[in-house]
């Protein structure tokens, strides 16, 4: 049994299918995880996902010994690590989750499948999540999403046999792997811990209750980190699965409906919560059909678009030093959290590709190493869509000043994360350049590295040179019949989209992305 990023015992089809085989024909089982050096030297990977993930591993193992098969970690291409396993264990079959990673772990599948072709061992991969391998069509995919996630949840295995004399092997450090040093990795900072147990307690907080405001608050970087599920780095190493997820919120929906609650906001939160869940295998479900988008614009037309890429307003908009407050103070927060809401991770991804003008593939990579929760199949197609290049979807241009004026309007949470701006009147705080006391904040906090109004006109004018006439909208068909969600009942392309300014404006075919995807 290959675990990857499926970190439990419960629900888990790939080890309880595993399992099964192996009691059936009396033979013992592997626990078996692979720490890949190559994969956490990979421009995306950081410690603190490595810390989140061991801490996980460890919890994981405890509940692998309680079965009686303890989980085997080994460092190395996992190729070699079956190969020596072959050798000590004769192994004729392997297990594992389907995965929709990034372009490394796409490839590393290829080689394992070529592996085990070479070797005549039988590689049964198992889906556990609503993204669907080899899809024909998008029609229709809402409902197998539904009905996958009602079908009844696995128990653990009852017992496993383990090969005796079998060295289990130990879990590196980051420090072993050559990853950069990170506070946030550290145990006592801000990052979420990991582990199946930090995960269950997180949903039945959410549950009943902390997630009542959550339609409200998910826009807020300040409210959303009490009222979000903040489920998705358990949801992302598989602590807890989709499935489990989705039928806890069906039944505390239930619940409600049968016995309201005081507080009417619950029945909306939930609403929104569960269309959130089906949103997220929604956006995962492109990089799984068209791994490519990971490294190349979506829609055709903007592949030839050369961003400026300026090193200084990179390294400023990277370290929360724009000269733009809220900007900066949820830069700052995600890199002490390692967690942002959705919203503000859009308004990050929009400024450095419209206002800036940074290069999408580079400002992702930055802030994939920051999400603790960095999942590539949600990940890469966000960041096409807030940088305007999907071709099918709303081009949002979020101006972080009314951002800010509008979701921390009494600047609580610039405050919190920006100390340097603390003798700044209310009335400035927004926009502290304005005050006629900054000049006393020189070498303590920048003026802004751009004109917000200035460079929104100029990437507006980038955006819709590219999007007129007819070879335009065809190529946009073909992204939505091949992307697009069948729900929302909007036309193919969104050819009404506008451009908006921190508001939504015109019509999107993934209308919902707005939710809170990183919950």
């Amino acid at each position: 049994m290959w675990f990857k990023r499926d970190l439990r015992v419960e629900d888990n089809v790939a080890l309880f299918s595993a399992a099964e085989q192996a009691r059936e024909a009396g033979v013992p089982l592997v626990p078996l995880f692979v720490i890949e050096p190559e994969l956490w030297a990979q421009p995306d990977a950081s410690a603190r996902q490595f810390a989140f993930m061991a801490e996980s591993l460890r919890e994981l193992s405890g509940a692998l010994a309680r079965l009686g098969a303890p989980l085997v970690v080994r460092v190395g291409a996992v190729t070699d690590v079956l190969e020596r396993l072959m050798q000590q264990t004769g192994i004729r079959a392997l297990h594992s989750h389907e995965e929709t990673g990034n372009g490394w772990t796409f490839a590393r599948d290829r080689a394992v499948a070529a592996w085990c072709r070479s070797k005549d061992v039988v590689w049964h991969e198992h889906r556990q999540a609503g993204v669907i391998r080899r899809l024909a069509t998008r029609d229709g995919w809402a409902r197998q999403w539904d009905a996958f996630m009602a079908q009844p949840r696995l128990p653990a295995p009852h017992a496993l046999l383990p090969v005796n004399g079998l060295d289990a092997g130990r879990i590196p450090s980051a420090t072993d792997l050559g990853l950069a040093f990170d506070a946030c990795a550290l145990p006592g900072s801000w990052r979420q811990s990991g582990g199946r147990t930090a995960g269950l307690a997180r949903m039945d907080a959410f549950l009943a209750r902390d997630g009542a405001p959550y339609q409200r608050a998910m826009s807020s970087p300040s409210a959303g980190a009490l009222h979000c599920s903040r489920l998705s780095p358990h949801l992302a190493f598989g602590t807890v699965s989709m499935r489990e997820v989705a039928q806890a919120a069906w039944m505390r929906m239930g619940e409600i409906k049968a016995h309201p609650p005081a507080d009417r906001r619950w029945r909306g939160a939930l609403v929104s919560f569960t269309g959130r869940l089906h949103w997220r295998d929604h956006f995962t479900q492109k990089l799984e059909d068209e791994p490519a988008l990971e490294h190349r614009a979506l829609h055709p037309a903007f592949r030839s678009l050369k961003p400026h890429g300026d090193a200084t307003h990179f390294a400023a908009w990277a370290a929360g030093e724009t000269g733009l407050p809220f900007l900066d103070a949820c830069m700052r927060a995600l890199i002490a959290t390692g967690w942002l809401n959705f919203r503000m991770r859009a308004m990050l991804v929009s400024v450095a590709s419209h206002h800036l003008d940074l290069p999408w593939r580079d400002t992702g990579l930055h802030l994939a190493r920051l999400f603790t929760d960095y999942e590539p199949g949600i990940h890469w197609p966000q960041v096409q869509m807030q940088s305007g290049l999907t071709g099918i979807n709303t081009v949002r241009i979020y101006n972080p000043v009314k951002q800010g004026l509008d979701h921390d309007p009494q600047g609580a949470f610039i405050r919190q994360w920006l100390p340097e701006l603390a003798e700044v009147p209310q009335a400035f705080l927004h926009e502290p350049w304005r005050w006629d006391g900054f000049a006393r904040l020189e070498g303590r906090y920048p003026r802004p590295i751009t004109d917000l109004a200035l460079a929104g006109r100029a990437a507006r004018d980038r955006i819709f040179a590219l999007r007129k006439g007819d070879a335009f909208h065809r190529a946009a068909d073909k992204v939505q019949e091949k992307h697009g969600s069948r729900k929302a009942g909007l036309p193919m392309t969104g050819r009404k989209s506008g451009v908006a300014s921190g508001r939504k404006s015109g019509r999107d075919s993934d209308a919902g992305h707005q939710g809170d995807l990183f919950k």
